[in-house]
């Protein structure tokens, strides 16, 4: 096995390896730090993330570095803050001997004034993301003129993020004969582009097979109902007391939402995406990394840069689009040699991407049953166990009370007193999980098809959360506009909407129980062209009436609670003004109900129904 030693690197970079404690180079390491040292071409590397890339264009660069030229003689780009700031700290770390070699790190979210200002003072190396770095190439504040040597890290999602104009734009201000390292764990079309766009002729590198996925992680899977993916989670974390964790989710208002629910349920998570401050986002990432959070909710562009070795479990509580995002999640685990475990939550319909990932990513996927009751409350047990075999006994603390305890406890056999122990300290948490449904999708049925996948809507809507809003086809909606407006508004799925009434001035909507507070608190402070919305829960057969909706602001065709007078514009609503129930049966004719009425009205227990045109008349004899 090669030593750092033996790669050709300068004493100070060895001495500063030395006091980190890092022995023998990684394959990446091995391979590329000789290439990128001997090599006068570029080079393109292609290697999985938590490989030791960094280091892999580290030490070259710093070995490359002049300490005495204060001009800026290398860039380092990345996508993210995090990654940036990952980046520059491992820079950092590995020059501490080199005395004079000053890195600064540049991103959006941070201060560009204090930026400016370590700029101005002298720095060779900076870490930087493209947006930031043009900024600060636009007011004339960083000079890249003398740039020796420019690195790409993450150069794949660089692209995935937009930055293929930046990144044109910033290469163009530096030196066409500077050396230009190119790392990416996938090697796409697009990375290969911008490889023969802006790299002159360069070595390709691969350790590893391309976009395949690190041998130290275990793909799994699970088979449950859309509905039970939050309780699924919970069951895997209940069921593994040391599982250290990041859950990824598609969307921002996703990973707020799923850790508010955790943190609701009493685990220690948090969220980190792109709508938090740098501050925030420091403080969720050092809580995260001090083991004080044990599940961090993140999306895919939020959780590049996260270098923390000791995470055992990546959850992917929404599949991803690509295979090559994928593969970046997965790779936040099984990190500097350690074992790790990707495990996807899917619902029926995605057990083809999963037959997909394996076929793209050369890789098998294991299928997991959801843990039930009797597992949980054994590994919670036997995690106390564990627990207190390892503690350390404060014997002058219980000088006091253990002469008591002994005396007490005299009678007992060493296994009646067990048997005691685990009664007392566990059978809360053995009969808690003892009544608990199986999750697990039988994917062995014959007759299994995808609908199977979700409950009815029969089921889904059966409690009859039925929203009211003062919105309807005179306002230009439609079934589909008003599908579009309320998950706009409230951040819902259109799957958790059930049926729409549209009518003129106003529209029911059925809302998914579990969903319905998110959709009703979402539109309390709504606005629509102006005026305001109001909404209200209609109330089905049997049940009580909820407050008057109030009068709607603004001019409207036709009468809301009788709209100035009683059946005005195609029937008023409730009959002039009057306190009525709202309904959410079936369209009839006439009436509020949800049909349409061009008469008046009159009350019949406590709705105001539509009064015949015509006296019923009598048959003559």
């Amino acid at each position: 096995m090669a030593s750092f030693g033996s790669l050709g690197l300068r004493a100070e970079l060895l001495t500063a390896l030395a006091d980190i404690g890092f022995t023998a180079p990684t394959p990446v390491q091995e391979q590329a730090i000789p290439l990128m040292l001997s090599s006068e071409k570029d080079v393109v590397a292609l290697a999985q993330t938590g490989t030791g890339k960094t280091a892999a264009f580290g030490l070259p660069l710093l070995h490359f570095i002049d300490p005495q030229d204060r001009a800026i003689q290398a860039l380092v780009l990345a996508p993210t803050r995090e990654l940036c700031v990952q980046i520059a700290s491992d820079l950092e770390r590995f020059s501490k001997h080199m005395k004079g070699t000053r890195v600064t790190a540049v991103y959006g979210g941070a201060s560009i004034r204090d930026q400016i200002r370590d700029i101005q003072r002298g720095t060779q190396i900076i870490v930087a993301t493209p947006g930031r770095l043009l900024d600060l190439l636009g007011r004339g504040a960083v000079d890249l003129s003398g740039v020796d040597m420019a690195v790409l890290d993450e150069a794949d999602e660089m692209l995935n993020m937009g930055f293929q104009e930046d990144l044109t734009e910033i290469l163009r201000t530096t030196p066409a004969d500077k050396r230009t390292w190119l790392f990416s764990a996938t090697m796409g079309r697009e990375v290969r582009a911008i490889a023969k766009g802006y790299m002159r002729e360069f070595e390709e590198l691969q350790v590893g097979e391309r976009n395949a996925t690190a041998s130290a992680i275990q793909h799994q899977y699970c088979v449950v109902q859309s509905r039970d993916r939050y309780t699924a989670l919970k069951r895997f974390v209940d069921a593994d007391p040391e599982l250290f964790a990041i859950v990824f989710c598609r969307t921002k208002h996703e990973t707020q939402e799923l850790a508010t629910a955790l943190v609701k349920d009493g685990y220690n998570a948090d969220a980190i995406h792109g709508d938090l401050s740098q501050a925030q986002r420091d403080h969720v990432m050092g809580r995260y990394r001090s083991r004080s959070l044990q599940l961090l909710i993140a999306t895919d562009v939020a959780a590049r840069g996260i270098d923390v070795n000791d995470v055992t479990h990546v959850f992917h509580f929404d599949l991803p689009g690509e295979a090559e995002s994928y593969t970046h999640r997965s790779g936040r685990t099984a990190r500097a040699g350690r074992k790790g475990i990707s495990l996807s939550i899917i619902g029926v319909r995605e057990v083809n991407k999963v037959r997909q990932l394996e076929r793209m990513l050369k890789t098998h996927f294991t299928y997991v049953r959801v843990p039930g009751g009797g597992d949980i409350g054994k590994a919670q047990v036997v995690a106390y166990m564990h627990k207190l075999k390892n503690v350390e006994v404060d014997h002058e603390a219980l000088d006091t009370i253990l002469p008591t305890a002994h005396e007490e406890l005299s009678s007992f056999s060493k296994e009646e007193l067990i048997e005691r122990f685990i009664s007392v300290a566990f059978n809360r948490i053995i009969t808690q999980f003892r009544e608990t449904p199986d999750l697990n999708v039988d994917m062995s049925r014959k007759d299994h098809t995808v609908r199977d996948e979700r409950p009815s809507s029969r089921e889904r809507f059966s409690t009859g959360r039925q929203l009211f809003i003062n919105l309807g086809t005179a306002d230009g909606f439609d079934k589909g506009k008003m599908l579009g407006y309320i998950c706009g508004i409230s951040g819902i799925g259109g799957e958790h909407i059930g049926r729409m009434l549209i009518k003129d001035v106003y529209s029911f909507v059925d809302i998914e129980p579990g969903m319905y507070e998110q959709v009703f608190n979402s539109f309390q402070n709504a606005n629509y062209k102006g005026r305001k919305v109001r909404v209200d829960e209609a109330q089905g057969p049997g049940q009580s009436a909820p407050p008057r909706a109030p009068r709607p602001e603004g001019p409207r065709s036709g009468g809301y609670q009788g709209g100035g007078h009683k059946g005005g514009g195609q029937g008023g609503y409730q009959g002039g003004g009057q306190r009525g129930k709202y309904s959410n049966e079936r369209p009839q004719r006439g009436g509020y109900r949800g049909g349409e009425q061009r008469g008046g009205y009159q009350k019949k227990e406590g709705f105001y129904e539509p009064k015949p045109k015509f006296p019923k008349k009598e048959r003559r004899s």
